[in-house]
């Protein structure tokens, strides 16, 4: 797939990676308008319509406060998963019953799924939700980690636990839309991608990565 377009924008400066900010951002939001997908838009016209529609589920974005600089925990899904195999997610997964909210979602699927105990992470906000085009309604719960702590993939659901840079990930030099045919209507999908190193990170996880970054940038 062809890089169509870069983003561009200007990297968040180390000011603005540090734990004290972040609270402080979290704490006091700016006025920000979040930047909705082509895919998202087309799941929220449909929920509007039959709001049955929309699974709910979360997911956490654990920003870890390594000695060099903060990093972003991401996993790889397994191959063989129903929705999104093989893709590069967040941590998180779909509400259940016996959930309390939809933070409380975030912190069980993250331990479920990747070993890391709600004792280490530190909630600090909430991004809007985003529709994916698989029919969910996801809530991204944005938190710190202070090492050390252990962790323990599922390999049911997860192959591989990495982690990324944030100062990579907050850099709209980084941010390239591309584009791929769909094959059932001769049209074409377009989407966010971040590729870092051997992982592609692409489509709901991106666009949510791209809306931290439009949030911490304001």
């Amino acid at each position: 797939m062809a890089i169509d377009s870069i983003a561009g924008e200007a990297a968040l400066g180390a000011d603005r990676l540090n734990a004290d900010w972040l609270r402080q951002r979290f704490a006091t939001p700016p006025v920000w308008v979040p930047e909705i997908s082509a895919d998202s838009r087309i799941r929220a016209a449909d929920t509007l319509a039959t709001p049955t529609l929309a699974t709910p589920a979360s997911v956490l974005m654990p920003i870890i406060l390594r000695e060099t600089g903060p990093t972003l925990l991401l996993t790889q899904r397994a191959a063989h998963l129903h929705d999104h195999a093989g893709q590069i997610s967040l941590p998180g997964g779909r509400h259940e019953a016996s959930d309390s909210s939809a933070i409380d979602t975030a912190l069980r699927e993250t331990e479920e799924e990747v070993g890391l105990h709600r004792r280490h992470i530190e909630v600090i906000g909430t991004l809007p939700d985003y529709q994916t085009i698989t029919g969910y309604c996801v809530t991204p719960v944005v938190s710190l980690v202070q090492p050390p702590f252990d962790l323990r993939a599922d390999p049911f659901e997860v192959a591989e636990i990495f982690e990324v840079p944030m100062h990579f990930l907050m850099d709209g030099s980084h941010h390239q839309r591309r584009s791929a045919a769909l094959p059932v209507t001769g049209g074409r999908r377009s989407f966010y991608a971040m590729p870092y190193e051997r992982f592609f990170i692409w489509g709901a996880t991106a666009a949510m990565l791209r809306n931290l970054y439009h949030f911490l940038r304001v």
